[in-house]
């Protein structure tokens, strides 16, 4: 063993044992994603993780200045990673940096330095860092960080307080956050000795007062009962006069008043408040009654759909949703107005879609739980989405998209080492928009023809899940569109029926040749994309004259200039 004084990292993530029972297989997914960014961000600052266990991650570094520097950089990384997912289901680490004397054993670092800096990371906010006082005085001068003193706290097994500063993180829009943390062990001061008499005198008013109305009360409720001869006490409370009561004369109580005076009031109402200001009990109002339509919000992951259904949907009124066609989202819950909700949810997913450099505006889609969203449902095509045909499949290659400029091509080149599930959505004027890291391949195939079909104007196609093309991808003809062989005036209108009935049947190679007459050829289920090709302009020759290829799998095609 020997002893070293080192800068000691801990972190670990906030709500962990939740988001696990919530769902365990999705929240390890992104515990292994969420590490192999800290462990990066530890390795090129210099430090060298001694410790593992379940989510928490234990750390040295030779200096304080590279550890805070390092934690930093992983926390600001980290929440740009969770802008993608909902507030319930983020993942966000606390860190606490100290300075101590430890013990290296067998690679492993012991002593009270390991176990201030566990403390001070059970201090820190989350996704924030919290550093002890011979941090501070390390780094103060030599890093842009403003911090916030919260003064001596008291620990779990450290015998004497530990002076701990908070590090100021950077907000969305650059500003930097004024942590407020209440100092464990901290009591409220006893009430002066004076009080006493003063609150026995109020408490004594107040039960005198309450008693004397609780009498009048029964006194009153009793002469009511004797000179109406109404029905037993629990109803009286209920029953109206004979003569229709007005607005004038009968006042509803305040609890039946609030939820119309007071926009934010939930939606429930006490069943009781409403029979004293009516002889029927009123209706639930349909925005409260009304479940958000979450299933046919476009653009969003099942994860942003869930959270609609259950916690925007439970939500009061003075609420709003809004979403840009890349899939960015702002939630604002419980706001005073309708205004303050759509000005909330408009400006949080318009940071998290420039933060991501969207190039879409976001738009409100939802106020309270009316869809507003201008632009209605995107044009979907029919499915199955996605075909898997082992004849046909071969590697996704960004070269190889058709109908895609070079430059676009060239930002598809990121498709293959991304996330799974993903998947390539194609437009019919060449537009494509992918999706990656979703929790399924049809999660992915939706959310990208549902974003592709929204700036392309029509319904796309997914050419490719994952590694590979889901679609045969001429290489003998150029692509000049998408085939649709109802609609195509090359083949006669009597012919156009029985072409789509076939190729609808077939899988593997297809191609479709024409004539003169337009009198169609097909090669259906061929291994390979020119035994297509043959087997359609030989069926053709028999039918009709000058044939040449029009469609190759679901693309029409024409000469390579």
């Amino acid at each position: 063993m020997k002893r070293k004084i080192a800068a000691i990292f801990a972190a670990d993530i906030a709500g962990y044992s939740r988001l696990v029972a919530e769902d365990e297989e999705e929240t390890l997914r992104r515990l292994a994603s969420y590490r192999s960014v800290v462990d990066d961000f530890i390795a090129k600052a210099g430090g060298r993780i001694f410790n593992t266990a379940g989510d928490a991650v234990l750390a040295e570094f030779p200096s304080a200045v590279d550890a805070v520097r390092c934690a930093i950089d992983i926390q600001e990384s980290l929440r740009t990673r969770n802008m993608a997912y909902p507030p319930s289901r983020q993942m966000s680490f606390r860190i606490g940096i100290t300075i101590g004397d430890v013990v290296e054993r067998d690679g492993d670092l012991l002593g009270d330095g390991v176990n201030i800096a566990a403390r001070l990371e059970g201090l820190a906010e989350v996704g924030g860092i919290c550093v002890s006082r011979a941090v501070h005085e390390q780094v103060a001068n030599k890093l842009s960080v403003q911090f916030a003193d919260i003064g001596a706290q008291e620990v779990k097994n450290i015998p004497t307080p530990v002076h701990a500063y908070m590090v100021a993180m950077r907000r969305e829009d650059g500003s930097y956050s004024t942590p407020q943390v209440k100092k464990p062990g901290a009591k409220p001061a006893p009430a002066p000795n004076w009080m006493w008499p003063l609150v026995v005198a109020v408490v004594s008013i107040v039960a005198i007062g309450v008693a004397g109305f609780l009498y009048f009360t029964k006194l009153e409720q009793t002469s009511t009962a004797v000179a109406t001869s109404s029905p037993p006490p629990a109803a009286t409370a209920a029953a109206v006069p004979s003569a229709p009561a007005t607005p004038a004369t009968t006042a509803p109580s305040p609890a039946a008043k609030a939820p119309a005076s007071t926009p934010t009031a939930t939606p429930t109402t006490n069943p009781t408040a409403t029979a004293a200001a009516s002889p029927t009990p009123a209706p639930s109002s349909p925005a409260a009654a009304a479940k958000f339509p979450a299933d046919q919000v476009p653009f969003v992951g099942e994860r942003a759909r869930a959270y609609l259904t259950n916690e925007y949907s439970a939500a009061g009124d003075s609420k709003a949703f809004a979403l840009n066609i890349g899939g960015f989202v702002g939630y604002a819950l419980n706001q005073p107005n309708e205004d303050a909700a759509r000005s909330a949810a408009l400006d949080q997913c318009q940071k998290r879609a420039d933060t991501a450099q969207s190039p879409r505006r976001c738009e409100i889609y939802a106020v309270g739980n009316n869809i507003i969203y201008a632009h209605g449902r995107p044009p979907m095509p029919p499915q199955p989405w996605v075909r898997v045909d082992p004849m046909t499949q071969r590697p996704f290659a960004s070269k190889d998209v058709p109908m895609v400029r070079d430059q676009a091509k060239a930002r598809l080149e990121s498709f293959v080492p991304a996330a799974k599930s993903r998947a390539v959505a194609l437009g019919p004027g060449g537009q494509y928009f992918m999706v990656v890291g979703t929790a399924t391949i049809d999660e992915a195939a939706r959310r990208a023809l549902e974003s592709c079909g929204a700036f392309a104007g029509g319904a796309c196609m997914i050419v490719a899940v994952d590694d590979n093309f889901t679609v045969p991808i001429p290489s003998a003809l150029r692509v000049t569109g998408f085939f649709h062989a109802a609609s195509n005036p090359s083949i006669i209108a009597d012919a156009r029926d029985d072409v789509v009935r076939k190729l609808g049947e077939a899988m593997g190679w297809n191609a479709v040749a024409v004539g003169t007459a337009g009198r169609p050829g097909l090669g259906l289920k061929a291994a390979d994309e020119q035994t297509a090709v043959n087997g359609a302009l030989a069926e053709c020759a028999k039918r009709d004259s000058d044939c040449h290829v029009i469609a190759i799998g679901p693309f029409t095609v024409g000469p390579i200039n």
